[in-house]
């Protein structure tokens, strides 16, 4: 079922049971997620922190908007709890903006987590004041309007990924990553084994012990046509 063949309605109920691994999943980040789920899952590059160092993962509420309208971001807040991601979409493109200082103060108040927003964000220095993590596509003084109908917690696509209530948003310098809630125990197991694996190797490139290419890359390199020139005597 999308969200155009509903009827717009609020879906107070959200399956939060993956959020459990936020802090895991916050400390892996958005580029060893990504890599530990097929590389799938990743938002538009577009879609960037407002605060360089920003760190967030909690699990997905979900609201679909109007274009340049935020009627619908505003009855999602009701819905927020602690931990929470506000995902904010709209059924067209728009670089409205549709949050500022007032509604980013209100998803504190409520111990969300963070915002990621496909649109525009306003009040940018106050909101770079306040401890809320949030990512945008652009920046925008632009004014919404709050008559449109919409969708609260119903699947989205926010930056060209799928976001579905309850599923995990990471967050960070490097973008937005989302996780499928059903999948999130073995992504987050895959991607420990990825961290650990990299932490030796970056042990042994510090220590000068770097083993060069593996046996694969150089059987990939014959595969492709690619020849070694010896250099000249």
């Amino acid at each position: 079922m999308t969200n155009h063949q509903i009827s717009p309605s609020i879906f107070a109920r959200v399956d939060r049971t993956a959020g459990a691994l936020s802090v895991e999943f916050a400390e892996l980040g958005v580029a060893t997620v990504h890599e530990s789920q097929g590389r799938s899952g990743l938002m538009d590059p577009a879609i960037k922190p407002l605060v360089e160092g920003s760190r967030v993962a909690g699990p997905a509420v979900t609201c679909l908007n109007q274009p340049g309208d935020n009627l619908m971001l505003l009855a999602a807040l009701d819905l927020c709890q602690e931990g929470d991601v506000l995902v904010v979409a709209n059924l067209a493109p728009s670089t409205a903006g549709m949050v500022g200082e007032i509604i980013s103060s209100i998803l504190l108040a409520r111990g969300a987590a963070g915002l990621v927003v496909d649109a525009g964000v306003r009040d940018v220095r106050e909101l770079r004041r306040l401890p809320l993590p949030v990512w945008s596509r652009t920046v925008s003084a632009t004014g919404t309007t709050k008559g449109g109908p919409g969708w609260v917690n119903t699947p989205v696509v926010a930056g060209g990924a799928t976001v579905r209530p309850g599923d995990i948003v990471v967050g960070d310098d490097d973008g937005v990553v989302v996780v499928p809630r059903e999948s999130a125990g073995e992504v987050l197991a895959r991607g420990k084994e990825r961290v650990e694996r990299e932490a030796v190797l970056l042990k042994d490139i510090a220590a000068g012990r770097w083993p060069g290419l593996s046996p694969e890359l150089h059987e990939q390199l014959r595969k492709v046509g690619v020849q070694r020139i010896p250099e000249p005597h």
